[in-house]
């Protein structure tokens, strides 16, 4: 079955086959409506992936209009972009060249999910490949740049899918994905990574895969969540879930890719919008979404954020040497104290013998 056909239903966790609004293979009729029953409110939290969420026009899906020109209806090509039968190809699997597709239509959904079947694949071996794609939600479209092929300093969130490593010192395992979060105030730096000012991200083997890759974006009520399906298990893994994001409406979706030295072909095979049906407190209803500025609330700074050998994000200081930094400290301090503490009982012994 293609995998375009495949939808997403009962929110995280298994994807079934099936056309959007009619049932898959499993539960019988009366089943869900047990479901229903027992989980209440928390039903209208989750994407069912019926026809009336999908919103098509934010939705890149096959067959696609406008093969062989240079634009589609409802998306823009820019760069290296070329539109097939099969997927939109960002970039072919040669040096130097940045490719992009964008949404013509600002999206003005507080609550929503993005699904993107995507595949990254050529002929470099481990390490020889690059450089990866970017997912973009942001204010400025079709603006080309040193991030993947778009713009520096931009305003929205970004989604990473990083093959090559260019800090030969990272503890991480590529490719991995992260999440960023902008204002226009932080430039993303290519030589650590975006490690700097990554939110949170994760190890995924994606590259090269003989099967379909998936990857899941949702963003509802603050929580940004990304979970990947790269198993051929038809079955969502968590890779980022933070809360405290702010992102406001009217912003573009788009991809984007781009090869240095090294190459890749970074293909986009489909990106398929849903919209959450989310309650809000009447307080939500009456902020001007539009206006507000992409924010995060912070417990601790992104350049707190450290590896850990998993490849998984980690924040906080305490990994590898900073690990044994702070044991030799403490041993160092016992060492001293345990000086002190002989010499100021020597000093003791000798006051008392003058008494006798």
């Amino acid at each position: 079955m293609a995998a375009e056909d495949w939808i997403w239903r009962w929110g995280w966790g298994r994807r079934c086959p099936g056309r959007p609004g009619l049932p898959g293979p499993g539960p019988g009729p009366t089943t869900p409506l047990l479901l229903l029953l027992l989980l209440g409110p928390v039903v209208a939290d989750i994407t069912d992936g019926n026809s009336e969420h999908l919103k098509r026009e934010h939705s890149l899906i096959k067959p696609y209009q406008g093969v062989g020109s240079s634009s589609m209806p409802l998306w823009d090509f820019q760069g290296s972009t070329i539109l097939t039968s099969q997927y939109v190809r960002l970039t072919p699997d040669e040096r130097s060249k940045e490719g992009s597709i964008w949404n013509h239509q600002p999206c003005f959904l507080k609550d929503w999910e993005m699904h993107v079947h995507f595949k990254v694949h050529g002929a470099g071996k481990k390490n020889l490949h690059g450089d990866g794609i970017a997912l973009w939600y942001t204010r400025d479209r079709l603006v080309p740049g040193p991030v993947f092929g778009s713009k520096d300093n931009f305003h929205g969130l970004a989604i990473f899918l990083d093959t090559y490593p260019n800090d030969e010192t990272t503890e991480r395992v590529f490719p991995y994905i992260s999440v960023m979060v902008n204002n226009g105030s932080l430039s993303y730096d290519h030589s650590k990574d975006g490690r700097w000012t990554e939110l949170a991200g994760c190890t995924a083997d994606f590259r090269n895969r003989d099967h379909d890759t998936f990857l899941a974006v949702r963003y509802s009520r603050g929580r940004l969540t990304v979970m990947t399906d790269l198993e051929d298990k038809n079955e969502w893994k968590n890779c980022i879930d933070i809360t405290g994001v702010r992102l406001p409406t009217g912003y573009y979706f788009g991809a984007s890719a781009g090869t240095g030295d090294l190459s890749d072909n970074h293909d986009i095979i489909s990106m398929k919008l849903f919209q959450l049906m989310v309650e809000h407190t009447p307080d939500e209803e009456n902020i001007d979404w539009t206006k507000i500025e992409p924010s995060v609330n912070f417990l601790k700074s992104p350049k707190d954020n450290v590896d850990d050998p998993t490849g998984n994000f980690r924040s906080g200081p305490l990994t590898g040497w900073r690990v044994f930094l702070l044991l030799l400290c403490a041993l160092l301090g016992i060492i001293v104290c345990a000086v002190v503490g002989a010499v100021v009982f020597q000093k003791r012994q000798e006051r008392n013998k003058r008494f006798y």
